[in-house]
């Protein structure tokens, strides 16, 4: 297995991802890692290499604020293109990346393309709840404009991916809104509403924002600008509990000596809730494994992606969900 890593993409490029593929690296000797970037920038923060580790010199990055269509098109040698063009020539098997969210999206729409029947590819973030394993938001950011078959379409991918990664037979689909009841809504989440009742048996209805932190569904379905602003929450949820708890148990001798008998239990609960225990958001509807990490994610957190990336792509996730679509 060959992952291809975009080195130049996120807010820490590219100390975080050499790091992190440093630590994969070592998880996981039968895999070869491909740092795609400014190789002299990247030899800046690694020595001595490992032999599963090789750089690829890419010299052009995408910007984080750069048009997506026009840069994925004109910028042919930039990090995120060489690794998405590395995909679709089989060079690489796996792709992870934490720049720019709708150049990634671009590149594996027109690079590396679609599922048959798939019109706009999704990233599909888990979310944590207070109960049960989970939720899985799509689009969680590829797609700020949709139509209801898109959404439909999330949905359909979002219940081969739980099916399939997950275990879960009969995952219930959620439509994100502003009300559980049916009319509520604009006029992208009544169609959807609609088209869902029709085509899903598994469909609940409307979801609201409390609902996702109860886990009440399986997968939630929303445009990506919606999706976006959820997952932003969750992140600052997660960043101010961990830092309100930890204030918490500094204030008084008792309080100090409590935050020691609950340290296990905390631990747990802050990791559940922390971005960077969840890797980064698979892009499903693509002919391959593709994984977006959080522009701002440290090492542990883009060490998670690839994880996630090398899972999707050893247990031949991307082609299975591929036959399920197309049933």
């Amino acid at each position: 297995m060959k992952i291809a890593i975009d080195a130049m993409g996120g807010d820490y490029a590219p100390r975080v991802p050499v790091e992190a593929t440093l630590l994969a690296a070592a998880e996981y000797p039968d895999a070869e890692f491909v740092l795609v970037g400014k190789e002299e920038e990247i030899k800046q923060h690694m020595s001595g290499p490992p032999k599963n580790v090789h750089i690829l010199h890419a010299q052009d990055v995408i910007d984080q604020t750069a048009e997506p269509v026009r840069s994925v098109r004109r910028q042919k040698e930039s990090s995120l293109v060489v690794c998405a063009t590395m995909l679709r020539d089989r060079i690489a098997d796996a792709v992870v990346s934490a720049g720019n969210t709708g150049a990634f999206m671009v590149s594996g729409l027109l690079i590396v393309g679609r599922i048959p029947g798939i019109d706009r590819p999704a990233l599909a973030a888990m979310l944590p709840a207070f109960k049960g394993p989970g939720v899985l938001l799509l689009d969680s950011g590829a797609n700020t404009d949709c139509n209801a078959n898109h959404l439909v379409q999330f949905a359909r991918m979002g219940q081969a991916y739980m099916r399939l990664a997950e275990g879960h037979e009969d995952a219930r689909v959620g439509l994100v809104n502003i009300g559980s009841e049916p009319g509520k809504g604009d006029e992208l989440t009544k169609a959807t509403y609609a088209l869902l009742q029709d085509s899903c048996s598994e469909f609940i209805g409307n979801v609201e924002g409390r609902d996702l932190l109860q886990g009440n569904c399986e997968v939630a379905i929303c445009d990506g600008f919606v999706g976006n602003v959820i997952i932003k929450f969750y992140e600052g949820l997660g960043y101010g509990l961990q830092k309100s708890l930890k204030e918490l148990f500094v204030t008084s001798f008792f309080n100090k000596m409590a935050g020691m008998i609950l340290k296990g239990s905390l631990r747990k609960f802050f990791n559940r809730f922390d971005y960077a225990e969840y890797g980064g958001a698979p892009l499903l509807g693509v002919r391959g494994a593709m994984v977006k990490a959080h522009g701002a994610s440290n090492s542990r957190a883009y060490h998670m992606a690839l994880r996630q990336v090398y899972k999707m792509h050893a247990s031949g996730l991307v082609q299975a969900l591929e036959q399920d679509l197309q049933v």
